[in-house]
């Protein structure tokens, strides 16, 4: 499966099985997410077989059953905080869709207290992945148009085209979907709308985005 593949075949997924996790995929993962802590300097962990972070009442709330396995997204405070959390997490998302994983970004319905990760001096942890072998596969979430979601002076590129196409596809908070793509030339600007957690969903949306239209092809402004 290659990355735009798993672009279309990721969704979040609440449920999991007892299924654990082979150690030669977690090395794997654990190879993209040491690739992502030292690009984006970051301390990004996984946790596995600890159900503590779960196990709670604003978790069943959310309705998650039976999560064994996350990612902790850990950083270091400042005002990119949290987009670079959206954008290296989303990398290491579908990483693990790849191999053959179910994930849920996760970013108020767990218990932070109960989380296992390590937390440093000036860092903050913004929120966690749910990891593992769905019950399902989940479903697709539905996406506004992309006209809606970008502004383009001009005709439309194939690039820009495919790349607005994957940022359809990104996960956002509630499904908000509050982010605008703009294009001049060949220059992107890609901004977060105001709504809750949308400086995250824009990490997100921008890798999904560069995924799709090839970071070659164009340069943020």
């Amino acid at each position: 499966m290659n990355i735009i593949e798993a672009i279309n075949n990721r969704h979040s997924v609440r449920r999991y099985t007892d299924k654990k996790i082979d150690e030669n995929i977690k090395s794997e993962l654990l190879e993209t997410i040491n690739e992502c802590n030292k690009e984006g300097d970051l301390n990004i962990q996984l946790c596995t077989e600890e159900p503590k972070a779960f196990d709670s009442f604003i978790a069943h709330y959310g309705k998650f059953n039976n999560v064994r396995n996350y990612i902790s997204i850990v950083g270091k405070k400042g005002k990119d905080f949290y987009e670079k959390c959206g954008y290296y997490g989303e990398k290491i998302v579908i990483k693990a869709t790849q191999l053959g994983l179910n994930t849920c970004w996760v970013a108020l319905t767990f218990s932070k207290a109960n989380t296992i990760c390590e937390v440093k001096d000036g860092e903050k942890l913004c929120c966690v992945i749910a990891l593992g072998y769905g019950e399902t596969q989940g479903v697709a979430h539905k996406s506004k148009p992309i006209e809606q979601l970008c502004k383009v002076n001009g005709e439309m590129p194939d690039w820009f085209k495919k790349g607005m196409e994957a940022a359809a596809l990104a996960p956002t908070a509630m499904n908000q979907q509050k982010f605008l793509i703009s294009l001049e030339g060949n220059k992107v600007n890609a901004k977060a709308l105001t709504a809750f957690y949308s400086k995250l969903d824009l990490g997100i949306v921008k890798y999904h985005f560069e995924v799709g239209a090839g970071k070659e092809n164009f340069e943020y402004f």
